[in-house]
């Protein structure tokens, strides 16, 4: 199995929005630490072709997408400058079939890192918090994929957009704030915070310590988004898209 030659198939099914099978179909030994290390080799392909990394994203947040995949903790996957919506509106335009999921977004004051982070590590090396929106589009025909195909396929995650204002990390309770997603003018989710492994700060400091096993760290200036608070929303053109965060203010997404 050649890692690398998997990669390749992976960013250009990523560059094209063609669907592709599966890779745990055709390698069935296909190891989770296999699937990371060829997330790996994508970003250093796309650094190589210009782009940048941003941050990070983690993805099976909720206890109920852990246990239906069958796994323990979440998945990471990586932030791209290129992939980041510096307006409100999302082109259709290389996506699959792309689905729409309101997170937290943190962004780092100071690195952060090691096998021991706890809260208050977090909330210190945080600068703010902001409500976002993540566009998760899975590579995989008919969005079907094994934990590691997912993983692989950089946790399914295509485009984000960051909302414009921003909040003290100590002025709001994350675990509280209740988020409608409305499609075309009616609620079709809602959910809490909590949704989040019980709190958002828990999905930072999953993320320093999975990051940590590899010898990585979380760096200064990186954008987190923890996960989604709701189940994702599908989307096709044409549908608008309002994400109410109590007392963190509303999103609107256009998708054309």
């Amino acid at each position: 199995m050649d890692l690398s030659q998997l990669a390749r198939r992976v960013m250009e099914h990523q560059l094209s929005g063609r669907p592709m099978k599966k890779l745990t179909a055709e390698y069935p030994d296909l190891t989770v630490e296999d699937a990371y290390r060829i997330q790996a080799l994508c970003v250093e392909a796309a650094e190589a072709r210009g782009d940048r990394p941003t941050g990070w994203k983690m993805g099976l947040t909720s206890r109920a997408k852990q246990i239906s995949v069958g796994v323990d903790e979440p998945v990471y996957g990586r932030l791209m400058a290129s992939m980041e919506l510096r307006k409100p509106r999302l082109s259709l335009a290389g996506l699959i079939h792309p689905r729409v999921e309101p997170e937290f977004a943190f962004i780092l004051k100071h690195d952060l890192g090691g096998p021991h982070v706890t809260a208050r590590d977090v909330w210190a090396a945080t600068e703010c918090v902001m409500p976002a929106l993540e566009v998760i589009d899975s590579r995989y025909e008919n969005f079907s994929f094994t934990l590691e195909d997912g993983v692989a396929d950089n946790a399914s995650s295509a485009k984000f957009y960051v909302g414009e204002q921003v909040y003290l990390p100590y002025g709001i309770r994350l675990d509280e704030v209740g988020v409608t997603v409305r499609k075309n003018g009616e609620a079709v989710v809602t959910g809490a915070g909590a949704a989040v492994l019980g709190h958002p700060v828990r999905s930072v400091i999953l993320l320093a310590q999975m990051l940590s096993r590899v010898g990585k760290i979380i760096e200064a200036g990186a954008v987190v988004l923890t996960g989604g608070i709701t189940e994702a929303v599908p989307v096709k053109a044409g549908d608008w898209i309002q994400v109410i965060f109590d007392g963190m203010g509303i999103i609107e997404l256009a998708v054309d």
